[in-house]
């Protein structure tokens, strides 16, 4: 006999009437839970809304981007502050001044990497018209100033500026909407000698009316590089190239200055020109010499105190060698590699052609112009002028090409945002995998009884 069980009490539904005191508790207090209970997605949602926008694209090249900044900040107060103490600046003149346009050129980018593509291609003529007029300032008396032979910066007041360096932003925005806009136009040459050559051709031709030669190469090699990215034949650029070296040939020639230099690149530096073309250029040998695989130390370069001209600009790898060694100079070319890699891979996940060729424009100025820097420094190329991109000194260049690499963060942005918010397939397709209906149905496996009791059948089906 079993004992007595004590029955169960009947529990009242959570759907019965709300109207007594006692029924609305269990309402309440589900009422107060939910809240609780959502507050860790709450807490989530904005920090991944905050970063839903930036890919590892935009990250590797923003990183890259800073690292060389800070550590050109870092060069530039050691090779400058010799002649800076000199010239009545103190050791940390050019420093600050340095790290003032640092200090514009960094948000600029930041402001920049949030604008969307289509605002790039809606200012793309008006930019290009602006750093025009900006060009033509350069002769005008009063407000265009030269130095070292070429008249190629504005001055107005204690401001200071060189207009080539915003142009070459123009001309890439402005080459990358024409061309993108006449992709299926592009086997006519027509097409693409008519809109882009008159352009490119006048903002280069007012550079080199101010013998001002680095900057119209790395112009030209930038608009050589926007046409091979967006699909020009290269029957087209090889005719081009064959132009540009002719004409290249016929300024050169034009200008002494022009002429010693090829030719002291060719066959090499007398005893004559030791003390006035081959002087910067024997000091860099010396000064990358001296380094050997360590370096001599961070601030401990002999090349800079006086030996070197232009030691924080042009020549600003030479002192590096000799500061860093071997080992620090190789470091400077990967990160210009790393920062190639960077572009490459925006080129390669972007479907539009306007990115893609506006990105390979700044790709090829920034690190194509770092390489033709070393190759200066090394005695590859002829003298040409250029400073190391967001390393060496000077303002203008570092805010351009902040503002330029900003350009290609937004287009970074945009294309990983489009990504994200493409919409999810609707339909029997959108349904989940755990529903019965979603769940495909797999073929029955066959064992070898089924398959002997089917031949049974059959057999017997044949015996009828």
């Amino acid at each position: 006999m079993t004992p007595p069980q004590r029955p169960h009490r009947p529990q009242r539904p959570s759907s019965g009437p709300t109207n007594g005191p006692k029924a609305s508790q269990p309402a309440a207090a589900s009422a107060d839970a939910s809240p609780k209970q959502q507050e860790p997605v709450a807490a989530r949602v904005p920090v991944k809304r905050i970063f839903s926008g930036e890919s590892s694209n935009f990250f590797l090249l923003l990183g890259t981007t800073l690292f060389l900044v800070i550590f050109g900040l870092v060069m530039v107060l050691s090779s400058s502050s010799v002649e800076s103490y000199a010239a009545d600046q103190g050791f940390f003149g050019s420093f600050l001044r340095q790290g003032l346009f640092a200090l514009l050129g960094i948000p600029l980018m930041l402001v920049a990497s949030r604008a969307p593509t289509k605002f790039w291609k809606r200012w793309a003529f008006p930019g290009l018209v602006l750093g025009a007029i900006l060009q033509l300032l350069v002769f005008v008396p009063g407000i265009g100033w030269g130095y070292g032979g070429n008249q190629n910066w504005i001055q107005i007041g204690s401001f200071s500026a060189q207009p080539s360096e915003f142009v070459k932003v123009a001309i890439i925005i402005w080459v990358a909407w024409v061309l993108s806009t006449k992709q299926d136009m592009l086997d006519d040459w027509r097409q693409v000698v008519l809109p882009v050559v008159p352009v490119a051709g006048a903002a280069i031709g007012f550079v080199l009316i101010g013998n001002d030669l680095g900057t119209a190469s790395i112009m030209l090699l930038i608009v050589f590089a926007c046409l091979f990215f967006a699909g020009v034949r290269l029957k087209f650029l090889s005719i081009g190239l064959l132009a540009v070296v002719v004409g290249a040939l016929l300024f050169a020639t034009t200008s002494s200055s022009r002429t010693s230099r090829i030719d002291i690149w060719l066959n090499g530096c007398t005893e004559l020109d030791y003390q006035d073309s081959c002087w910067q250029i024997d000091h860099a040998y010396w000064a990358l010499a001296g380094g050997g695989l360590f370096g001599r130390g961070l601030g401990n370069s002999v090349a800079k105190r006086g030996w070197l001209p232009h030691a924080d600009n042009d020549y600003i790898f030479a002192i590096i060698g000799e500061e860093l060694g071997l080992i620090g100079a190789i470091v400077v070319l990967l990160l210009f590699v790393v920062l190639a890699i960077a572009f490459i891979r925006i080129i390669r996940t972007t479907n539009d052609s306007f990115v893609r060729i506006a990105t390979a424009g700044v790709m090829v100025w920034t690190v194509g112009q770092a390489f033709v820097n070393f190759a200066v420094v090394l005695g590859v190329l002829p003298v040409l002028g250029v400073p190391l991109p967001l390393i060496s000194t000077g303002g203008s260049a570092l805010i351009a090409t902040l503002l330029a690499i900003g350009i290609v963060l937004s287009f970074a942005r945009s294309d990983h945002k489009a990504a994200q918010s493409k919409p999810r397939p609707s339909g029997p397709a959108a349904q989940p995998t755990s529903a019965p209906t979603a769940v495909p149905t797999a073929a029955p496996v066959q064992t070898a009884a089924d398959r002997s009791r089917m031949l049974a059948a059959n057999r017997a089906r044949g015996r009828r």
